[in-house]
């Protein structure tokens, strides 16, 4: 059944846009105010940025304990905000049944916030903390010195972010700046806000009536136009003036074309040369006719960066030339995917934004005529426009049935009805080479990963300890097609050359993160011994190697076909290994890049607590927050959650911090524990909740199934959900009083070494 929509102006100015998706589970609103960062005064830089932070600290009627971001967390969503030049968005997504109670919190927070003085000067030093990685972060400043080079004298190169400097509390006319850009912006005629979910039509505009109704009324104010754009001043960065209506759709449709890495294109007449290693295409900006977006674009230290921007030109002057007809066909396609596989928070920031996902209409044609008039388009190269897509196609592929393979486990737990479906494969070698043989399927995966991205598949292909693990996850058809084609890629990936790409430097606490899954096996390395990398040795690691997978998802005729797809799956079959267990305390000392401080601490369970961990883990959100963050003023990177890692549940915490150290971070962490939390019933009934599978995201339910087929559980989410509405306070304590007992499990994964001698 298609979605259903309806938009519409309320009394007081504020643009109303709904959908009713009936495939939906969750509901979703996003809020745009049309004012960003270029829109307040160019003396106090990060005002916009602060006004937004300062939203969230709770009001006279939602105090931070009440407010939305409790709230929605507590419901088992997710809730963000974002500062742009011209708009600023807030956003969240939640169990249908918490959607009138996040609205309620979101539209009252943003009429009537609390300006305090002194919130005002506890957040000004998150925002410092903020800007202080900012400024160490190498990909910001990248993005930023890119900025000050194509766009001098445009704010687009001004620092817009925010500081201890900058935000001037104690001076008046910061003040008065701070409360007329409020009163100036936040109202009716300046706010587009969206609802959507699987609730009908006119209850969606009820709740967005009976809660939008608090901004005041207003019309929409002229934001200032910006100073002309120079002309491009890179090769990788274009710049567009005076662009029609329609011009972000049109880029829609370039990058597009310019994304897709199959025979006949530009990116795979980069990787024909062995050059292409790594393509991002980004708008920068769009506001009044002008636009800036930018290539990211990584190649091999021996490519010549002149002839791929030649040949990016020849590529431009093909596309140009084509029929923007044929073009959209294509379009169409992807963006029918799009909008099949778009969660509920996807389709309201779209709807919010005004581009809805679908084929370019009259009025975006014209603007992509206009935006190519703008490139430099020449007839260098040969090209050709690929067909279309067959992971696009609906129906399953033409194949003989086949039986399932007995190391393939099949659950019932996500309907077929849902039209998402997932497989999970995973290998143990334990070939020496592993490691470097990793690395070389992994870059014979990476066209096939950029087809399933463009298609609104997710396939990723994994590797921690002993073990390799695919996953792809999507419209089943779609899933099969995509699965068959990575089976040819892990049998013989034809390049048998070591990529010698880098990555990008993360943060502390998100290199920890990636770092966890190694630590957490706790896998001792193995050295690599000497070796031709070669397809003997391939087939070689395949033969020692076993194996075992999940379907979920899939009715029965899809089985049979991925049956046959499965047929030829490299190893053999085997069983999940034992859990890794240990006692006492571990520390991992993991060097990463950056200079701040940042603590992971992971608390396994045995699986007979999971139900009692997670609903501690879930009350233990608030207080961590508020004492981390709030009080402490640790750092904006802080976090509570019960995880699922390879197979092993438990609790994790994770901060990162411009000025205490982990072992700091730790006491802290350890003195909340020491506290205790008091069971709140609504919270113990709202988790459970989150464990329906008419209410859980498709894709939570089958990374769920597979976690518990690692940990060798069963898959029973009814069982999971009696379980938590079973616990009690004394239950929780002692939980709690285990996980303090010094013969606990604890893994700490930190950037410094271990504070004493007590750790392994």
């Amino acid at each position: 059944m298609p979605d259903a929509t309806r938009h519409l102006t309320l009394a007081n100015g504020l643009q109303l846009r709904l959908r009713h998706a009936p495939r939906l589970k969750r509901s979703a609103a996003a809020l745009r105010v049309h004012a960003g960062s270029h829109d307040a005064p160019v003396r106090w830089p990060g005002l916009a940025h602060f006004l937004e932070h300062l939203f969230f600290l709770g009001t006279s009627r939602f105090p931070l304990d009440d407010g939305l971001m409790r709230y929605v967390q507590a419901a088992g969503g997710q809730v963000n905000a974002s500062t742009r030049e011209r708009t600023t968005d807030f956003f969240f997504e939640a169990p249908p049944a918490a959607l009138a109670g996040g609205l309620e919190r979101l539209c009252q927070m943003l009429a009537e916030p609390d300006l305090g003085i002194e919130r005002q000067r506890r957040e000004r030093e998150v925002i410092h903390a903020e800007f202080i990685a900012w400024s160490r972060n190498p990909q910001a400043q990248q993005q930023f010195a890119l900025l000050q080079s194509v766009a001098p004298g445009h704010p687009l190169s001004a620092f817009q972010a925010g500081n201890r400097h900058t935000l001037a509390l104690q001076n008046p006319a910061f003040q008065q700046a701070l409360t007329g850009f409020h009163e100036h912006f936040y109202q009716g005629g300046q706010i587009t806000l969206s609802v959507c979910g699987p609730q009908q039509l006119d209850e969606l505009e009820q709740l967005g009536r009976q809660f939008a109704n608090v901004f005041a009324y207003g019309e929409r104010a002229r934001q200032s136009l910006p100073a002309a754009l120079p002309p491009t001043g890179t090769g990788w960065v274009f710049t567009h003036q005076n662009l029609p209506p329609c011009a972000e759709q049109a880029l829609e449709l370039l990058t597009a074309c310019l994304s897709d890495s199959r025979p006949g294109t530009w990116l795979d007449a980069l990787r024909q040369r062995g050059w292409l290693q790594g393509f991002k295409a980004q708008m920068l900006y769009a506001f009044a006719g002008q636009m800036v977006w930018h290539i990211d674009l990584k190649l091999s230290p021996d490519a010549c960066p002149g002839e791929a921007l030649a040949l990016l030109h020849g590529w431009f002057g093909f596309i140009r030339q084509l029929d923007p007809a044929q073009l959209n066909a294509e379009f169409g396609l992807l963006q029918q995917s799009h909008e099949r596989n778009a969660s509920p928070l996807e389709l309201a920031r779209r709807d919010c934004a005004g581009r809805p996902f679908a084929a370019l209409d009259a009025q975006a044609l014209h603007a992509l005529g206009a935006l190519l008039d703008g490139l430099q388009c020449t007839q260098h190269g040969l090209w050709q426009l690929p067909p279309a897509d067959p992971l696009l196609l609906a129906g399953l592929p033409a194949a003989t049935a086949w039986p399932l393979p007995a190391a393939l486990k099949v659950s019932q737990q996500l309907p077929p009805i849902r039209q998402y479906a997932a497989v999970y494969l995973r290998w143990q070698l334990p070939s020496a080479l592993r490691q470097h043989l990793y690395r070389v399927l992994a870059r014979a995966l990476l066209p096939l990963q950029e087809r399933c991205e463009r298609a609104s598949l997710q396939l990723q292909f994994s590797a921690a300890g002993e073990h390799w693990q695919l996953r792809c996850a999507g419209q089943p058809a779609a899933v099969i097609r995509a699965v068959e084609h990575a089976m040819t890629c892990l049998h013989s990936p034809g390049n048998w050359q070591l990529p010698c790409e880098q990555e990008p430097a993360l943060i502390p606490i998100r290199a920890l993160l990636k770092q966890l899954p190694e630590a957490v096996l706790g896998t001792a390395p193995m050295p690599l011994a000497p070796g031709t990398l070669d397809q003997k040795a391939l087939d070689d690691a395949w033969q020692h190697s076993q194996w075992q997978g999940l379907a979920v998802g899939f009715d029965a005729a899809a089985l049979l076909s991925l049956g046959a797809v499965l047929r030829g799956c490299p190893g053999h079959a085997g069983s999940a290994p034992p859990d890794p267990s240990w006692r006492g305390h571990r520390w991992h000392h993991a060097k990463v890049p950056g200079s701040e401080h940042a603590l992971l601490l992971f608390c396994p369970l045995p699986a007979r607590q999971q139900a009692c961990g997670r609903l501690l883990a879930q009350l233990l959100q608030g207080p961590v927050y508020q004492r981390l963050r709030v009080e402490l003023q640790l750092g904006y990177a802080v976090f509570s959650a019960f995880r699922q890692i390879e197979g092993i549940g438990g609790l994790l915490f994770g901060v990162q911090s411009p000025h205490a150290s982990p072992s700091e971070i730790l006491e802290h962490l350890l003195t909340i524990l020491r506290q205790g939390v008091t069971l709140d019933p609504a919270t113990c009934q709202a988790l459970a909740g989150q464990f329906d599978e008419n209410a859980m995201p498709d894709a939570d339910v089958a990374e769920w199934v597979w976690q518990t087929c690692l940990a060798t559980q069963p898959d029973d989410l009814q069982a999971l959900r009696c379980s938590m509405l079973g616990v009690r306070q004394a239950g929780l304590d002692d939980l709690l009083r285990g996980m303090l007992d010094t013969d606990s499990a604890w893994l700490c994964l930190a950037n410094a070494a271990a504070p004493n001698g007590s750790w392994q």
